[in-house]
């Protein structure tokens, strides 16, 4: 299934020159930076660490929208980087880490989102959510590094 993939016409193109598929990593790059990014400012200000003036329920509903077009951009630009090896990448017990470290990082900012506004109305942020904001900001790291380790250490990329 992944090599026919691989092998239809928009994909060998869209693989076979380069200003196309340059486009479309520097757009899944960017994306990527403004979907963490955002999640990451959340996250330091429910530590306490950032945005100490904004309030942590209104600082989550102005970044979240903003994170998820970032999000939904960077996995259809993700898909067609992965559409043009696809073969490679399907087998490959590291890109499995990779989308498994995405999803876990996902859930966490789901998490994250769900218990800003809640966690915004009680006069002093928990300590169970900075712990929940750490975890999401550490995930994030950790997906960054497997995101950009992990082509090299397979081979492929």
């Amino acid at each position: 299934m992944w090599e026919a993939l691989e092998q239809t016409p928009w994909v060998k193109t869209l693989g076979s020159t380069g200003w196309m598929y340059a486009i479309i990593a520097v757009s899944h790059y960017l994306m990527m930076f403004w979907f963490i990014g955002s999640i990451a400012v959340v996250d330091l200000r429910i530590m306490g660490l950032a945005a100490r003036k904004r309030g942590v329920g209104e600082l989550a509903q102005t970044l979240f929208p903003w994170a998820w077009t970032g999000f939904t951009l960077a996995m259809v630009s993700g898909f067609l980087m992965f559409a043009t090896d696809a073969g490679d990448w399907a087998p490959s017990r590291g890109f499995h880490i990779k989308l498994t470290m995405i999803l876990l990082s996902v859930v966490f900012a789901i998490i994250v989102q769900r218990g800003a506004t809640k966690w915004a109305q009680t006069p002093e942020i928990p300590t169970s959510a900075k712990l929940i904001a750490l975890i999401s900001l550490l995930l994030w790291i950790v997906t960054i590094l497997s995101a950009s380790e992990i082509p090299s250490l397979e081979g492929l990329g």
